[in-house]
């Protein structure tokens, strides 16, 4: 299983950026998607999940009302919509999966991709 990152860039602060996380080599659609996040110097942190097929979604305290997740099923991709982007955002951010959806708890995803870099800054 691989997952692969994009989307990533520079952006001011109360900029947008929407990241996608694409399958290689099976079907996304059957499987739970967990995105997180590290910055430098920090742990990592699980900022949003969706369920497959996109029934349920769970965000962070620190994201919730700025991000958005989604899923397209026909393009077998899941989107992290993210506004009102602030400086604290700044991190590496990366997609797993899971047969199940298990929230935010990371250590239930696995096969994460290489990460996209995401920098907020004015």
């Amino acid at each position: 299983l691989q997952l692969v990152e994009s989307g990533g860039g520079v952006v001011q602060p109360g900029g947008s950026l929407r990241l996608s996380c694409a399958a290689s080599g099976f079907d996304l659609n059957f499987y739970a998607v967990l995105w997180i996040r590290q910055a430098p110097g920090k742990e990592r942190e699980a900022v949003s999940s969706i369920s497959s097929f996109g029934s349920t979604t769970d965000y962070s305290d620190s994201v919730k009302g700025r991000f958005a997740i989604s899923r397209d099923n026909a393009k077998e991709t899941v989107y992290l919509q993210m506004d009102n982007l602030k400086p604290e955002d700044t991190a590496v951010y990366y997609c797993g999966t899971s047969l199940w959806y298990n929230d935010l708890n990371q250590d239930q995803y696995h096969s994460w991709g290489q990460g996209t870099q995401v920098t907020v800054s004015s």
